[in-house]
């Protein structure tokens, strides 16, 4: 979705909304994989010193990875347009649950909910669905996600720089690093000297610029890792 869909109009909002509504409950139920728990176990133990990740999916975050910069959001935020005040998605599930009692019921008298893969159900007709405001100023609310169209915001890149410099070496997993969002960190590390060892299935755009790459799988890979340098 670009940012400029998602501004257009109330009605798109709402219908986004709506959607999101039903849907982001299935990546809430989502559960970190054997990788994501070994990069938390390499955190705890200090070969590596934290985590960018350009998920949005909270995966690293339930793994217990600490520190985690969310390159591109949290699904689990939502942020107010106006004023920039944060609520958990939880808090907003309640506020619109109390304004939508019925909503999931009549969607389901429709037929089966489809969930799409970016956790939204599949609806048309989202007409009777009520959105609301930011509760600090009636603003409007948006999901805490970089859209396409939109930047990461400065300091957040600014952390993650900062973070590369401070690494004796940087593990890239399961990335196909296919936007510059991510590519410039790579590209980073390797124009500074620092190491680069990628784990991805398939080709990626910084292979180029890898120390080592592995076409594997991450939760093969990863699990297995005996860190002997400090990664980011």
């Amino acid at each position: 979705m670009t940012i400029g869909q998602f501004l257009s109009s109330p009605d798109f909002r709402r219908h986004y909304w709506a959607r999101n509504h039903l849907g982001w409950r299935h990546m809430d139920a989502a559960r970190p994989n054997s990788a994501h728990h070994a990069i938390a176990r390499m955190q705890r133990d200090g070969s590596m010193t934290g985590v960018i990740t350009q998920n949005v999916d909270m995966l690293h975050l339930k793994a217990g990875s600490v520190p985690t910069l969310d390159l591109h959001g949290s699904y689990g935020r939502v942020i107010c347009l106006d004023c920039g005040n944060l609520l958990s998605r939880y808090t907003l599930a309640d506020r619109l649950d109390a304004v939508n009692p019925d909503f999931a019921d009549r969607v389901r008298s429709r037929g089966a909910i489809e969930v799409a893969p970016d956790a939204d159900a599949v609806l048309h007709d989202t007409a009777d669905f009520v959105m609301v405001d930011c509760e600090n100023c009636g603003g409007v609310l948006k999901p805490d996600i970089v859209y396409f169209g939109e930047t990461v915001p400065r300091p957040v890149t600014d952390r993650a720089f900062a973070m590369v410099d401070a690494a004796e070496a940087m593990l890239v997993a399961g990335s196909s690093l296919t936007v510059m969002s991510g590519l410039r960190f790579v590209r980073h590390a390797a124009q500074s000297g620092i190491p680069v060892v990628i784990v991805n299935r398939g080709g990626t755009r910084g292979d180029r610029f890898a120390t080592l790459k592995i076409d594997h799988r991450c939760e093969v890979i990863l699990p297995s890792l005996t860190a002997t340098t400090t990664l980011l």
